[in-house]
């Protein structure tokens, strides 16, 4: 693979991230919002999502391969969730994986862009805690 084909793949890699952390993190921001009438967390989550705003690229757009995507289609256990909390708990996990795909892949072309994408990680590790811990799931 050549060095160009290489820098098309991380763009491709860094744009599904971005998209699966953005909507991650906007579940759980809903739920917080419309379930539980959270308006702290409600808040934290959109300013962490709203935080990603100056990693986004339209250029990245010509990367997308969702046609030849091998992983496209949905595994037994993604499709099955029983309560609230399951999807909470898949989208802070899909989130936070996200976050930390980025942070490494942005080591290799915007080092101040793999920071942002430590502290949103850091940031989500918070607000699971905040939201565990409190008294609407037990």
């Amino acid at each position: 693979m050549t060095s160009l084909e290489t820098s098309e793949k991380i763009e491709r890699l860094i744009d599904a991230n971005l998209n699966r952390l953005k909507e991650g993190i906007r579940v759980i921001e809903d739920i917080n919002r419309y379930i539980f009438d959270d308006a702290s967390l409600t808040s934290t989550l959109k300013q962490l999502r709203h935080q990603l705003q100056p990693a986004y690229d339209q250029n990245r757009l010509r990367y997308r391969d969702i046609e030849n995507d091998v992983q496209k289609k949905s595994i037994a256990s993604e499709l099955k969730r029983t309560s609230i909390t399951d999807l909470v708990i898949a989208n802070f996990s899909r989130a936070q994986e996200s976050a930390r795909v980025l942070e490494e892949s942005f080591k290799l072309i915007d080092p101040k862009l793999s920071e942002l994408c430590k502290e949103v990680r850091y940031g989500l590790y918070g607000v699971e805690k905040t939201f565990f811990l409190k008294e609407n799931l037990s």
